[in-house]
């Protein structure tokens, strides 16, 4: 299931998203566009990069245009995924005027955001090297109702999706660990309430701020353990301390995950780590938009 189909399931249609920024947009109607309203026939409009980035965010384009227009017709030039350069065409809508100059704030806002958030995340993937294994991964820090549109941006600049929500991954973090009292507490209450017992059985992901609630996360059978704002030096030495109880409990050893303000200077860094995973939260919530314009085509 893609993360756009799921987010029919969780909350917003991508035709319900673009229906109420459609509406936001151009409210009982677009006062300026009605110097067209008398035109029929197709026009064609071309967006064009105007900085160099990885596009995202195309079936949106092609869901704003449809709505205005049902007839009209999107060629994509650029693929999501790909990287574009500065000046090269991404893609050609055609449809009526009023429909290409009503919908094109609310496609270029999707594209530009969204564009954004995969250039970012390729610049992260790019950091890692060719040959790494290890994954970057988002966070569930996206716009209110954007989500899926906004993790399929980070799969589309080589990123990896962490948990959609808070229904299919158990993550205890420092609250909820806090408030439970210790990380065994937590996970045993869990258990008494059967959460593991779905099929299939949901991931455990335990946030470690010390060496101590790292040791615990695996004994307490952890998939993942996240080490949260540690220093190169620290998380080194407490991975090292988590192979050697993981061999004596003879239990496997969880994932690594590294998380906490990460920069694609620390991801350098990173990457000469024994870890599985870095999340980075800011290619969600900091990811500058890419410019891109709509031009009308005579």
């Amino acid at each position: 299931m893609s993360k756009l189909q799921r987010s029919s399931i969780v909350g917003l249609s991508l035709s319900k998203i673009v229906e109420l920024a459609l509406a936001e947009d151009i409210g009982p109607g677009d006062l300026t566009s009605q110097i067209f309203a008398h035109e029929t026939r197709p026009r064609r409009a071309i967006f064009l990069a105007k900085q160099a980035g990885v596009l995202s965010g195309s079936e949106v384009v092609r869901e704003v245009f449809h709505q205005l227009d049902p007839s009209s017709r999107v060629r994509m030039r650029i693929r999501d995924g790909q990287e574009f350069r500065a000046g090269d065409e991404l893609l050609e809508v055609r449809a009526n005027l009023v429909a290409l100059l009503s919908g094109e704030r609310t496609a270029l806002n999707f594209l530009q955001r969204l564009s954004g958030i995969a250039t970012l995340t390729r610049a992260y993937v790019n950091a890692l090297g060719p040959k790494s294994s290890i994954g970057i991964y988002d966070t569930r820090k996206t716009t209110p109702l954007l989500r899926a549109l906004e993790k399929k941006a980070v799969c589309d600049g080589g990123g990896r999706n962490h948990r959609f929500g808070l229904f299919d991954m158990v993550m205890l973090k420092n609250n909820h660990i806090d408030a439970a009292g210790s990380v065994s507490a937590a996970v045993a209450e869990l258990v008494a309430r059967g959460v593991f017992a779905a099929s299939p059985r949901p991931a455990l992901c335990i946030e470690a701020r010390n060496l101590d609630e790292a040791l615990e996360a695996v004994s307490a059978g952890a998939d993942i353990v996240m080490l949260d704002n540690l220093d190169l030096k620290s998380i080194r030495s407490i991975v090292k301390k988590m192979e050697a109880f993981a061999h004596q409990l003879g239990c496997r050893l969880p994932e690594i995950e590294v998380s906490g303000g990460v920069t694609i200077e620390d991801v350098k860094r990173l990457r000469r780590l024994p870890i599985q995973r870095i999340s980075v939260g800011r290619l969600t919530h900091s990811a500058p938009a890419i410019d891109i314009s709509m031009r009308i085509v005579r």
